[in-house]
């Protein structure tokens, strides 16, 4: 009988231990890119909820250091470190300008499914709408800021090309007509600029575990930060 309940035992640790590896397992072959989550201030997460290192980054659409860093970063900080779930980023509006205002709107249109997918484009399309939208707007600007809210930025996303990013993400006209228009999706982009902290330098700017690194603005500086943070 002793025997007997040593085996049992034996077998039930056994059994244990495989379940471990087991979950470790599935654990790791869990893709952390594709995991969006919001945060009650409308931050989209990307990445692990529970992830050792918790990078928050603000980002302003018509910045070039921001689109510098997405090209840069994009294959260690988001294809190791966010897919394994050892880093999650918070992304956060700072908003420089009124077009920085109408590509958020576009990028948020399409929620969380579409987040990513659209910042992604935005920045690597950069030099090409923003480079629109600042012409669009010296020609066009006074005769803008005399429209309502809503139809400035819909003229703002014509004229840079915005509109036309939305579409092929595969946005329709009502939806960008919709969201564009959206007071309070305005509201809590601009809420997220002024409640940013007032030693933030510029954009990118980024905080890691509640910490500011202060002056890193690209990834070669930010890097060996996450690193050091545990990121893997």
């Amino acid at each position: 009988m002793m025997r007997l309940f040593l085996s049992l035992a034996a077998l039930g640790l056994s059994l244990s231990a495989a379940a471990s590896v087991d979950a470790a397992q599935a654990q790791a072959k869990v893709d952390w890119t594709t995991h969006i989550t919001q945060t009650p201030a409308g931050a989209y997460v990307i990445g692990n909820p529970n992830a050792r290192v918790k990078l928050v980054e603000y980002v302003s659409y018509t910045c070039p250091h921001c689109a510098a860093f997405v090209t840069s970063s994009t294959p260690v900080l988001k294809g190791q470190f966010v897919r394994s779930g050892s880093t999650s980023i918070e992304i956060r509006h700072y908003l420089l300008n009124r077009i920085d205002l109408a590509a958020s709107l576009v990028a948020r249109c399409g929620g969380a499914g579409k987040f990513v997918g659209l910042t992604e484009t935005l920045f690597a399309q950069q030099k090409s709408w923003a480079a629109r939208a600042m012409e669009y707007e010296q020609a066009n600007g006074q005769r803008i800021g005399m429209y309502p809210p809503a139809a400035q930025m819909r003229a703002i996303a014509d004229g840079s090309g915005l509109t036309a990013i939305g579409k092929s993400a595969g946005l329709s006209d009502a939806q960008l007509a919709a969201c564009l228009s959206d007071r309070a999706a305005t509201d809590r982009i601009v809420a997220m600029t002024s409640s940013a902290p007032q030693s933030i330098e510029g954009t990118p700017g980024f905080f890691i575990n509640g910490k500011q690194a202060m002056g890193v603005f690209s990834w070669d500086r930010l890097l060996p930060l996450l690193r050091a943070a545990g990121a893997r």
